[in-house]
């Protein structure tokens, strides 16, 4: 019966986050100028950040890896309400596929604390936006320069990410001082609920 309920609510926590990102995917569709060189701004690095702090490693990797499946079998839930292997394979595809390390390292970090403290979810915060940059800029170099078939210095692709950075570094502080309180909500109704069921 336990195993059941937490299934159940591990189930909701993975489909919110899993809408949350769709969501932040196509605040452009509502948007259209908030665009940097063809690439549009998003919630996404910010809302794949929080499934790590709050959900942790397991359960927010997981809603990421359902998030990208959901667009890769054909639901309308990346960028600019887009779907398939396509967008996998575009220049934003390291992106959305980092989505899963970022959620998954960022969990980590928090789950090394019994107590997290601001202090770890800033700390984990950092680390998670930083590998999406790594992952995502990389990846949509190498993209470019490949199968995509166009022309692209190293240099060329970071300033493109510079664009987009403060505005990722201002939602990585914001989900950190966001998180404590969060987490100790989630926790205290996670513990609730297991007495409850126990």
């Amino acid at each position: 019966m336990r195993t059941s309920r937490l299934r159940t609510l591990d189930l909701t926590v993975t489909a919110m986050f899993v809408a949350l990102m769709a969501v932040g995917a196509n605040i452009t569709s509502w948007a259209p100028f908030l665009q940097v060189a063809g690439i549009p701004l998003s919630m996404q690095p910010f809302f794949s950040i929080l499934a790590g702090l709050l959900l942790g490693s397991r359960l927010g990797s997981l809603s990421m890896f359902v998030y990208v499946l959901a667009g890769l079998v054909g639901l309308p839930v990346f960028a600019q309400f887009k779907s398939g292997i396509g967008v996998i394979m575009g220049p934003t595809g390291g992106f959305l596929l980092s989505f899963i390390a970022v959620a998954f390292i960022v969990g980590k970090v928090v789950e090394q604390k019994k107590q997290p403290t601001f202090g770890t979810f800033l700390l984990a915060s950092l680390i998670g936006i930083t590998l999406n940059y790594v992952i995502g800029t990389n990846y949509m170099y190498f993209a470019v320069n490949t199968w995509i078939g166009s022309n692209m210095s190293y240099s060329a692709a970071w300033k493109i990410m510079m664009w987009f950075i403060v505005k990722d570094l201002a939602f990585t502080v914001f989900g950190a001082v966001l998180a404590p309180r969060l987490y100790r909500a989630i926790t205290r109704s996670s513990l609730h609920q297991s007495r409850n069921i126990a």
